[in-house]
C-alpha cells in the first residue's frame, strides 16, 4: 500500500457516512480501488438521487460532476478531484451557437424536439431543457431518441453524430431522412432545406477516443483470431460498428464479456482503462484485449494524488464544490429529469 492509498483510506474511514466516492469505469485502477460505486454515465446518474451522504466525489470528467451536482440533494456538496479534466466532445457544441441553431429552426415553423448526449456542457443541457427536449446516454440513446421523435416533427441530436447515426440504424430511421449540419459561420450556412425534410438532424461531433477505431483494426484481429468476438462503444463510426459483432455502452461490455464463454476471444473497442481492466479480471480464462490503445487525457487528468488533496481539502472544509449558475439550474434538470424518468 502506497503513502496516497493508506492516507485515502484513513480519510475515508474517518469521513464514513458523510462520504461517497463515484467513479466512471474509464478511470484508471489507481484511482478505482478508492471508490464506492463505479458505473457509466446511465448508471451513476440516477445512483446520485439515491445517495444520503454529504459529500459526494465524482472521479471523471466536469460534465458528469455537474450533472451530479444538478441531481444531488439539497445539503449536499459534489466535488471533482480535477476541475480540469473536460471533455473534447463536449467542447464541440458551445451553449450559444446550440441555442442559435434551435432557434433557427424553430422560427422555420419546424417542430424539432433536442436531445443533447450526456456528454455536454451544463448549459447545453439547459438550452435542450428549455427548448422541451431531454439529455441521453449511450446505454439509452434508443430510448431516447423514440422519445423526443414522438414528441416533434424532428430531434436534434448533439453533439456526437455517431452515436446519433448508429442509433437512428437500430430504430430504422433511413439515411435519406438523416442530415448532419452545417455549423460553420456561426450557424449561418444551415440547410434549412435538407432540415426541413430530415427526421434526424445532427450535430457535427464525435468523441476523439472512439474516433480512432477502423475497419483494418478488425480485420487484423480476425487475421490473428479467427473466432475473435468484437464488441465497440457506440461512438464509434457506422461502418466500423457495422463491422463488430455487437455494439453498445460501457456497461454493456462489461456484460458482454462476462457473458462470454471460456475461452473466449474478445476484442473491444473503447477506452483503454476498462479494457485492461477487463482483461485483468478474465486473465486465464478469456483473452481480452483492445482493438486500439485508445486513451481519456483528459479521464487521465484525475489521480490518486489529487484525490488525497481533494479528501484533504473535504475534511478541513476548503474543498470547493461543484457550483451551477443559477440561470442554468432549472432547465438542466429538467432536461436530466426527463430522461431518468422516461428510462425508469
Amino acid at each position: 500500500m502506497n503513502q496516497y492509498q493508506k492516507r485515502i483510506t484513513e480519510l475515508r474511514e474517518k469521513l464514513g457516512d458523510d462520504l461517497v466516492i463515484m467513479g466512471h469505469h474509464y478511470q484508471n485502477d489507481a484511482v478505482i480501488r478508492h471508490v464506492d460505486l463505479t458505473g457509466d454515465s446511465l448508471e451513476l446518474a440516477r445512483k446520485v438521487t439515491t445517495i444520503d451522504a454529504k459529500h459526494i466525489v465524482f472521479c471523471g470528467v466536469y460534465f458528469m460532476g455537474e450533472s451530479a451536482a444538478l441531481l444531488a440533494n439539497e445539503g449536499q456538496n459534489v466535488y471533482l478531484p480535477e476541475d480540469d479534466a473536460n471533455c473534447v466532445m463536449s467542447q464541440m457544441a458551445p451553449y450559444t451557437l446550440v441555442d442559435k441553431v434551435l432557434t433557427r429552426i424553430k422560427e422555420s415553423g419546424r417542430n424539432i424536439v433536442p436531445l443533447t448526449y450526456v456528454n455536454s456542457s451544463v448549459a447545453v443541457k439547459a438550452v435542450c431543457g428549455k427548448h422541451g427536449g431531454s439529455v441521453c446516454t449511450s446505454a439509452n440513446a434508443e430510448k431516447m431518441v423514440r422519445w423526443a421523435m414522438e414528441r416533434g416533427d424532428s430531434v436534434l441530436f448533439l453533439p456526437d453524430k455517431n452515436l446519433a447515426r448508429n442509433t437512428a440504424k437500430i430504430i430504422g430511421i433511413p439515411e435519406e431522412k438523416w442530415h448532419i449540419l452545417n455549423i460553420k459561420g456561426n450557424g449561418t450556412l444551415i440547410d434549412m432545406d435538407a432540415v426541413s425534410k430530415s427526421e434526424l438532424i445532427m450535430w457535427p461531433g464525435c468523441c476523439a477516443i472512439h474516433a480512432r477505431f477502423n475497419e483494418r483494426q478488425i480485420e487484423a484481429a480476425r487475421t490473428k483470431y479467427p473466432d475473435v468476438k468484437i464488441v465497440i462503444h457506440p461512438e464509434a463510426a457506422p461502418n466500423v460498428i457495422d463491422k463488430a459483432d455487437a455494439a453498445g455502452s460501457t456497461s454493456f461490455i462489461i456484460k458482454y464479456v462476462e457473458a462470454a464463454p471460456e475461452g473466449s476471444n474478445i476484442a473491444i473497442g473503447t477506452e483503454l482503462n476498462l479494457v485492461e481492466r477487463l482483461a485483468d479480471q478474465y486473465e486465464g480464462s478469456k483473452n481480452i484485449f483492445p482493438l486500439l490503445e485508445s486513451t481519456c487525457s483528459h479521464m487521465a487528468r484525475v489521480t490518486e494524488p489529487k484525490l488525497l488533496n481533494l479528501l484533504e481539502a473535504i475534511e478541513n472544509g476548503t474543498a470547493k464544490p461543484v457550483t451551477i449558475p443559477a440561470g442554468l439550474v432549472e432547465d438542466a434538470k429538467i432536461a436530466l429529469e426527463r430522461m431518468l424518468i422516461a428510462c425508469a
